[in-house]
């Protein structure tokens, strides 16, 4: 019986807590295009070829299970386009776009503590907004726009990582307004989407993982991969419920 090909997933945010964790969990069953600034998912990658030094001419499983990294900053002008091009070039397409990336500035004295909120306010917008939009879009023209019949056939879809409206604690004003502006740019491409049959929904858990184990958010986002629903942003955390039963 042959294996079932794998679906390929376009990840941002990789070096991070959630990011390093779903390529950790799910090198293996997914193709991983990896995004990431400074630090490095801890899995194998493309740069390295593992051996058994006790027999080098065996195969090694992990050797095709190889996330493929890209290193960038997203929110430079054409970084998001190459990040598409590259992940085109490397698997012909892509079925799933986690958008994992986030900037989550803390102001303790709140937004009237000098400019330290307004300086925020860009830099948090463009990579918590901006760059889902702007993945999204280039992925739709690149790669879903005309291909209806593949996109439902392979159930393409976009999982943005959003976070709950009341779930900040003093100081995150800034990022709270990202991410709302995030849940409906998540409820509004869904529509657009749906014209060519590509899903888009969000995740907005809890803090994790304290509140909530990385593992609970990286099981939500399979659920949605999985599934059929669009068009909405469901609540991951002590107070919520799974996907599919609570969503905003």
């Amino acid at each position: 019986m042959t294996e079932p090909e794998r679906r390929v997933c376009l990840l941002t945010g990789a070096g991070g807590a959630l990011g390093d964790a779903f390529c950790r969990t799910l090198y293996r069953h997914y193709d991983i295009v990896a995004v990431h600034r400074g630090r490095v998912p801890a899995v194998p990658s493309q740069h390295e070829w593992l051996v058994d030094p006790f027999a080098p001419r065996a195969a090694i499983p992990d050797n095709a299970s190889r996330v493929y990294l890209i290193e960038a900053d997203l929110t430079e002008p054409g970084a998001v386009e190459r990040v598409v091009e590259l992940a085109i070039a490397r698997f012909g397409g892509v079925d799933l776009l986690v958008n994992a990336a986030a900037r989550t500035p803390v102001l303790p004295h709140g937004v009237v503590d000098g400019d330290t909120a307004l300086d925020a306010f860009d830099p948090t917008f463009a990579l918590n907004v901006a760059v889902p939009l702007r993945l999204s879009t280039r992925l739709a023209q690149q790669c879903w726009l005309h291909a209806g019949g593949v996109n439902r056939a392979r159930n393409r879809n976009v999982v943005n990582i959003s976070a709950l409206p009341d779930a900040h604690p003093a100081g995150r004003t800034v990022f709270a307004a990202s991410k709302a502006a995030l849940n409906q740019l998540t409820k509004d491409l869904a529509v657009e989407f749906a014209e060519f049959g590509v899903r888009v929904n969000g995740v907005a858990p809890n803090a994790f993982p304290a509140e909530v184990p990385t593992e609970t958010v990286i099981g939500a986002i399979l659920e949605l991969d999985r599934g059929e629903m669009s068009g909405s942003v469901f609540s991951v955390g002590a107070r919520a419920e799974a996907p599919g039963r609570h969503a905003s």
